[in-house]
């Protein structure tokens, strides 16, 4: 299912065929750790591809490698490739697919499906789209900057421990952000 961006919006998508440019883009997470700090973590190699046809109708589609995890601790990057969480030798992609794409006054809701560990859930993610613009090299490139919050729980990321005193040391909630700049290709 795809959704038609308005035409009358100054931030309306030219048809075309919109690829990453993975240089200038990055995908990250932050979860509340033992209740009183945020840890973030980010990958490394990520795709992502928005087709957007002559009638305005968007379809965005991406991946991220699970196993270009980044954070400090080595230690700890083993213990998130692990299958306690993502499991990266039995499911080295993370993936995503719109189901609709529609603007909210100034922000960009898209609406999709995410699977991790080969549990598939909805998810929407809020944000901007800035562009198009003529960049140098005369590439016309749009950004598109996304937020979602799901459970980690509900795709198979459930390893937690209990906190001396209570609580737990990791939340369920994790934020997910994107930060995409896409290039239209030729004609």
């Amino acid at each position: 299912m795809t959704t038609t961006l308005p035409s009358s919006s100054t931030l309306a998508i030219p048809a075309g065929t919109w690829r990453l440019d993975p240089t200038h883009s990055s995908a990250g997470f932050s979860v509340k750790h033992m209740a009183v700090a945020t840890f973030r973590g980010s990958f490394e190699r990520l795709d992502a591809l928005l087709d957007v046809g002559d009638d305005g109708n968007a379809r965005l589609t991406g991946s991220i490698n699970a196993d270009s995890l980044l954070v400090k601790d080595e230690n700890l990057k083993a213990h998130l490739r692990s299958p306690e969480f993502f499991d990266t030798e039995r499911f080295p992609e993370v993936k995503f697919v719109s189901t609709s794409i529609r603007r909210d006054g100034d922000e960009v809701v898209i609406d999709g499906e995410l699977t991790i560990k080969d549990h598939t859930h909805p998810v929407q993610a809020r944000g901007t789209i800035t562009g198009p613009a003529v960049t140098l090299g005369d590439a016309e490139k749009i950004g598109l900057s996304l937020e979602a919050v799901v459970d980690r729980t509900e795709f198979g990321l459930e390893w937690n421990a209990p906190l001396p005193k209570g609580g737990v040391a990791l939340a369920d909630d994790v934020k997910l952000n994107v930060e995409l700049e896409l290039a239209r290709e030729a004609v």
